[in-house]
């Protein structure tokens, strides 16, 4: 099998010919000449799903990186409870859409290097920004959360705001709009959905963004461990575009 740097040398020349024996998940991805793109499609402005397909921050991306190894993209929706077990159970090459590093996904998946540093904050009503300054505040019975199942938002609200009206509502991205219609308090998220959300309506308030209420983390593309060729191609596509000013250009377009 020859090496993974006959693939990149390949890439540089003008797309990934693929010529090379690889691994087995680079060796299909050779075959079909597409590369499979997992997102929930729910998180401004990272990935949302639109009627014309997809955008974002994370899309601008992996599209680059795929454009660059001569692939076409097959975009597969997933959800966040549903994330780990469908790149587990191969639905997908690689999952994007604002996903946290975290020690458990890193025990059992690659992620790429990680961007965006954030920290969990809260989405309020603009009209009531001033009753919450601490946890404390957020963490009452008068309180109401709302949060979407399955990541590491909802693991906060379960494990810090316990004395909180908690309910669950199953699309991330109609949280905000519920929010803002009183249908809700509290929303729990991260430092760059907060902004976007409070920057596009008005009735919204984005809190604790100087002094988040968890210390600093990073987002990472997430990808399954079983191909090493893979894993280290993708890796070398990351910083290549990172050398290419991809990523600040995608930060200054999505993140400021």
């Amino acid at each position: 099998m020859k090496k993974i740097t006959q693939l990149i040398c390949a890439a540089l020349i003008g797309g990934l010919a693929f010529t090379a024996q690889a691994g087995p998940r680079l060796d299909r991805i050779q075959d079909s000449k597409t590369l499979r793109v997992g997102t929930p499609g729910d998180y401004r402005p990272f990935a949302m799903k639109t009627t014309e397909g997809y955008e974002g921050h994370d899309i601008d991306l992996i599209e680059a990186m795929a454009t660059e190894l001569g692939l076409t993209i097959e975009y597969v929706p997933t959800t966040w409870p549903n994330l780990m077990p469908d790149l587990t159970a191969d639905k997908f090459d690689i999952a994007v859409g604002g996903i946290t590093r975290n020690p458990t996904r890193i025990a059992q998946m690659e992620m790429l290097p990680g961007y965006a540093p954030f920290g969990k904050v809260a989405l309020a009503r603009a009209s009531e920004k001033d009753k919450y300054k601490t946890v404390a505040d957020l963490n009452q019975p008068t309180v109401h959360v709302i949060k979407n199942p399955g990541g590491t938002n909802e693991i906060f609200v379960l494990e810090q705001l316990k004395n909180a009206e908690v309910s669950t509502h199953e699309k991330n991205a109609e949280i905000p709009a519920l929010i803002a219609e009183g249908k809700g308090d509290i929303m729990i998220t991260e430092t760059y959905e907060a902004l976007h959300y409070s920057k596009a309506e008005p009735k919204l308030a984005a809190l604790f963004i100087e002094e988040p209420l968890t210390p600093k983390n990073y987002l990472g593309f997430m990808l399954p461990a079983d191909d090493a060729d893979y894993v280290r191609l993708m890796q070398f596509m990351w910083e290549l575009m990172d050398s290419r000013n991809v990523l600040d250009e995608a930060e200054g377009k999505w993140l400021q």
